[in-house]
């Protein structure tokens, strides 16, 4: 038996249908955190950390 309520099922799929693009930037962090934290080993942690400087010198570059 479900605790939520039809209601409130009816409201989150309709949010997220709403939503479809910023539930997936929201999927995605978190998978990347999981990662980060749970899974990742330090040669895979010095990947991302190249990659996130290379990424951020792009978007400093894009808005200036």
């Amino acid at each position: 038996m479900s605790k939520v309520s039809k209601a409130q099922q009816r409201a989150t799929e309709k949010y997220q249908a709403k939503n479809k693009e910023q539930q997936r930037v929201y999927r995605y962090r978190s998978y990347a955190r999981k990662f980060i934290r749970d899974i990742a080993n330090e040669n895979d942690l010095k990947e991302l950390q190249e990659s996130i400087e290379q990424r951020l010198k792009e978007i400093q570059k894009a808005s200036s």
